[in-house]
């Protein structure tokens, strides 16, 4: 997810007290001796507190701009930590609290507060030990970012849908993105249809094919499921071994279908350049990232997943980049409204770039699909 232009912060304006008082307010163990900002997130601020009894914890702001009901997503994010919880504990050799997030409760036995200027606030157990990264390097992570999403849909596919809230609603829906971008092309509000004619033809030549995964759900054939919903590879915490512990960043956990899980994560490690990379013949696919992934993956989800599942995956692959690309070009035709942008040709720039992966995930489909029924089959044996 990209920092927007509407997301105000108070990382700057808070001072150690200010941020003591909002502790106070939580049941963390010992007094607060340090609070330093953490991480790379851009929707939610964080950051690191320490305690005189050598306790860590994550404190972290809501953003409330974006996730509107806060009350929804913390229910979400509390029936989700339990149910993998109680799951873990079934099985032999796993570690709960080292394996799914802990939120800790406020003085008032919830799970938020809210403070004087309106804002909210969580606290989570802080994991030592572990680390993340922004792009997958070598196979052995791919594998195990592949393995830990896996899991984590595993654990998940027998909750029910129904006590799970819409954070962002129609957030990988293709229909209401396409419908925005309609709208974008129709008003023309920067005046800059003109210069992206090849990318709408683009655009419109694959409406109906991004629509199969919807129209599957719609029909029957596809189950929805409890997903995570943005799988970029630094939502997978790693520990000191690089093997794979802890799915983090919850928010965005909602029904959904696996194969945008699968899709997401795959646009992010398959791509060797950057998501706005200028030079398209540098847009090149890295195959032995994609197949580690798919072992990693399958190893856990294989059980679980129908064929229809299996076979809906690529479609998820191409999918997604598509779907981030049409959003892009309809920001740059709204005038780069939504996304932060470092240009007035930024946006054009992303879009160019995602729809240029879509091409080089076209051309190597056939050679995808192999590599993830050769593995499903596998599994199976």
């Amino acid at each position: 997810m990209f920092k927007t232009r509407y997301l105000p912060s108070n990382r700057a304006k808070l001072t150690d007290q200010a941020i003591f008082d909002i502790i106070s307010a939580f049941k963390v163990e010992g007094k607060p001796t340090a609070a330093r900002p953490f991480g790379s997130g851009h929707i939610n601020d964080t950051y690191r507190v320490t305690t005189d009894a050598g306790k860590s914890y994550l404190l972290q702001k809501i953003n409330h701009f974006v996730f509107k009901d806060v009350q929804g997503l913390m229910n979400n994010v509390v029936n989700i930590t339990h149910h993998l919880r109680e799951k873990l504990k079934g099985i032999k050799g796993s570690s709960p609290e080292k394996e799914v997030l802990t939120l800790i409760e406020t003085n008032d036995n919830t799970y938020f507060t809210r403070d004087s200027l309106g804002n909210y606030w969580r606290i989570f157990v802080f994991l030592d030990k572990t680390r993340s990264y922004d792009q997958a390097l070598t196979e052995k992570q791919a594998f195990e970012a592949g393995k830990a999403f896996g899991r984590f849909q595993a654990l998940l596919a027998d909750m029910d849908t129904g006590i799970i809230v819409e954070t962002i609603p129609c957030f990988h829906n293709i229909e209401y993105r396409l419908v925005n971008l309609d709208k974008s092309i129709t008003a023309d509000t920067a005046h800059r249809l003109s210069k992206v004619q090849p990318d709408v033809e683009f655009i419109n030549l694959r409406r109906d094919e991004m629509g199969r995964i919807l129209r599957s759900g719609r029909e029957g054939s596809l189950r929805e499921r409890i997903i995570h919903n943005d799988t970029k590879f630094n939502n997978v915490l790693l520990d000191e071994h690089d093997h794979a512990q802890c799915v983090i960043d919850l928010d965005t956990v909602m029904p959904g279908y696996v194969a945008y899980d699968f899709g997401d994560a795959i646009r992010t490690i398959i791509n060797n350049a950057p998501e706005d990379e200028p030079e398209l013949d540098r847009i090149k696919l890295n195959i032995p990232l994609f197949t580690a992934y798919v072992k990693g993956y399958l190893a856990q989800a294989n059980e679980f997943l129908t064929d229809a599942e299996v076979n809906s995956l690529i479609d998820g692959v191409l999918l997604l980049p598509y779907m981030q690309g049409v959003r892009f070009l309809t920001d740059y035709l709204n005038g780069d409204v939504y996304f932060k942008i470092h240009s007035p040709w930024h946006n054009l720039q992303r879009a160019k770039a995602q729809f240029q992966l879509v091409k080089k995930l076209e051309e190597a489909k056939e050679t995808l699909n192999m590599i993830v029924l050769k593995h499903r089959r596998y599994e199976t044996n």
